[in-house]
């Protein structure tokens, strides 16, 4: 698996992302994904947290982009983590921290790990 086809990745769920569509994102996690989110301090185990979480966050109108990206592949396992930052429709903006973690299933890579939290400074 190239650095690239997992970069791919962060813009499908980017893409997600733009559809407004809760259920299009959560899809892109493994049902027993991790997603420990940027704007909440809940911790989400399961596709209805996640979705739950990713309800609030689409309603901001929220649009990513990979600022640093380091990607690691081990496997059936890919890492990709750095920092991105993410435009709202309101004009705030907003730089974090990530980690992707993925799992091939033999069909198609998907997110089994998610962590998302805000710059400190």
């Amino acid at each position: 698996m190239s650095e690239k086809q997992i970069t791919a990745l962060f813009d499908e769920w980017n893409q997600a992302l733009l559809t407004g569509d809760p259920k299009k994102v959560t899809a892109l996690y493994e049902t027993n994904a991790i997603l420990l989110p940027t704007v909440s301090n809940k911790v989400r185990h399961n596709h209805a947290e996640i979705e739950d979480y990713f309800v609030h966050f689409l309603a901001k109108g929220p649009k990513g982009a990979i600022d640093e990206a380091n990607v690691r592949t081990f496997g059936q396992i890919a890492i990709n983590s750095g920092i991105y930052t993410f435009s709202f429709k309101d004009g705030s903006s907003l730089q974090a921290r990530f980690t992707f973690v993925y799992r091939w299933n033999g069909q198609r890579w998907m997110i089994v790990e998610h962590h998302s939290s805000k710059m400190p400074e």
